[in-house]
C-alpha cells in the first residue's frame, strides 16, 4: 500500500468512527439556508446577475454525512444532486438524512476525490468543504474536481488557514505524541486529548483558546475528533492557497466573505498606509490582511471555469431594461428590516422597501421606478448588497 493509500485509509477509518459532520437527523427540511449552497445566490455573487438556468448538476464532493448535501438539495429544487465520499459509514448517514427529511433528487456513490472521473458528465456547481486539506494529494485533488466543473461552472472550496488554526496544531501534535504506539486509534485520541484540556492551567493558551472558540462543538466526540486526532491535515497561508488554486486552472472569483478581505477596516485611519497597499498586487494585499488579523481559522471562495459571464449594471442603459427579484435568501421578508445573505440586519428604506415589494420577477427597473422614488443608484445598491438579483433585459 503506498503512503498516499495509507492515507486515505487512516482518513477513512476516522469518519467511519466517528461519522462527520454529526448534526441529528430531521424529518423535514433543514432550518435556514447557506447561500454558497443556494444557486441563484451564489451565481449572484459571483457575476452579478441570476443565473440563466435552474436545472442545473450539482456535486458535493466530500459529503460526509450529508449535512451540506441535504441542504443543496432543498435549496435547490429544480437541481440534481451527487454526493461523493470517502467513507461508508458516513455515506450510510447521509443517505438516511436525505431519505429522512425528503432530499430525493440525489444520489450518492463511494469514491474518492480523486476518482470523481468516473462520474459522468460535467457539473455546473461543485461544493467541497472541508475536504482537500485532508487529502495526501491536495493539488491532485483540486484538478480532479477541475475537470468535471462545466463550462461557466463555479466550484466552491473550504481549506483550512494555518494562522487562525495554530493552536489545534500544537494540541494534534501533543495528543499524537501522548499516545504512542496507539496513533490511529481515534477513541483513545479524544479520550488522551480530553484528559489534557482538563488538566491544563486554567490560563494556559491552548485552553484558553478551546474555551474561547471551540469548546461549545466540541462537546460532540465527533468534533473533538475531527479538529484534534485527524489522521491527516494541511493547513494553508494567502501564498500556499494561491498555489493550489493556481493548479486548478481556474479562474479565482473571490472569497466569500469579502469584508474580512478588506483592508479599510485594518489600516483606515492611515490613508499612507492604504495608498502604499495600493502598490501592491491582490494577493500580496489578500497576505497583508491576515497578517495583520491572524484570526482566520479558514479560507472560503469561489472559482469558475471560463466563460464566467459577469454582468455590468453602471449603464443605465443595461440596468432599466433589467428584470429584479428579491433574493432567495433575504429572512424576514417583508418588512422593512430584513436579514441578508449573511444574516447580517438591514435596515431598508421606505423607497427601498417600496421597490422590493415591485420585484415579481416581471416587471424592469424602469418600470417600477416609473412610480417608486428611489433611483438607479438606489437600484445598484440593493443589488450589491445582495437584495436583489437581476436579469438582464
Amino acid at each position: 500500500m503506498s503512503d498516499s493509500q495509507a492515507i486515505s485509509a487512516a482518513v477513512s477509518r476516522l469518519y467511519d468512527t466517528y461519522p462527520f459532520p454529526p448534526e441529528p437527523l430531521l424529518d423535514e427540511p433543514p432550518p435556514g439556508y447557506n447561500w454558497r449552497w443556494t444557486w441563484p445566490a451564489a451565481y449572484n455573487f459571483c457575476t452579478g446577475m441570476k443565473p440563466q438556468n435552474l436545472d442545473i448538476r450539482i456535486l458535493d464532493a466530500g459529503c460526509g454525512t450529508g449535512v451540506g448535501t441535504e441542504y443543496l438539495v432543498h435549496l435547490n429544487p429544480q437541481a440534481h444532486v451527487t454526493g461523493i465520499d470517502l467513507s461508508a459509514g458516513a455515506l450510510e448517514v447521509a443517505k438516511e438524512r436525505c431519505r429522512r427529511s425528503g432530499a430525493n433528487r440525489v444520489e450518492f456513490h463511494h469514491l474518492s476525490l480523486y476518482d470523481v472521473a468516473q462520474l459522468e458528465g460535467e457539473f455546473d456547481l461543485i461544493n467541497c468543504v472541508g475536504v482537500l486539506h485532508h487529502l495526501p494529494d491536495p493539488i491532485r485533488g483540486i484538478k480532479a474536481l477541475a475537470s468535471k466543473l462545466a463550462p461557466g461552472g463555479l466550484l466552491h472550496i473550504f481549506v483550512y488557514a494555518e494562522l487562525g488554526r495554530w493552536e489545534i496544531q500544537l494540541m494534534q501534535k501533543a495528543i499524537s505524541l501522548l499516545q504512542g504506539d496507539k496513533r490511529g486509534d481515534y477513541k483513545d485520541g479524544v479520550k488522551v486529548g480530553r484528559q489534557v484540556f482538563a488538566s491544563l492551567p486554567e490560563h494556559n493558551r491552548l485552553a484558553k483558546r478551546e474555551k474561547e472558540r471551540w469548546s461549545m462543538e466540541n462537546q460532540r466526540d465527533e468534533c473533538f475528533a475531527d479538529m484534534y486526532v485527524h489522521p491527516q491535515e494541511i493547513d494553508y497561508n494567502v501564498e500556499t492557497l494561491f498555489e493550489l488554486i493556481d493548479a486548478a486552472g481556474l479562474e479565482f472569483i473571490g472569497f466569500s466573505n469579502p469584508d474580512y478581505w478588506n483592508l479599510e477596516r485594518l489600516l483606515g485611519k492611515e490613508a499612507e498606509l492604504i495608498k502604499r497597499a495600493e502598490q501592491l498586487g491582490e494577493r500580496e494585499r489578500y497576505r497583508l490582511i491576515e497578517l495583520l488579523d491572524p484570526e482566520v481559522t479558514h479560507y472560503e471562495f469561489f472559482l469558475g471555469r471560463s466563460p464566467v459571464a459577469k454582468a455590468d449594471w453602471l449603464s443605465d442603459e443595461t440596468l432599466l431594461p433589467a428584470i429584479p427579484e428579491v433574493s432567495p435568501c433575504v429572512q424576514g421578508w417583508p418588512s422593512e428590516q430584513v436579514f441578508d445573505y449573511n444574516y447580517q440586519i438591514v435596515t431598508l428604506s421606505p423607497a427601498e422597501f417600496a421597490f422590493l415589494q415591485a420585484c415579481d420577477g416581471n416587471r424592469t427597473v424602469g418600470d417600477i421606478l416609473n412610480y417608486v422614488e428611489l433611483g438607479l443608484d438606489g437600484v445598484r445598491s440593493l443589488q450589491k448588497k445582495q437584495l436583489v438579483l437581476l436579469t438582464a433585459g
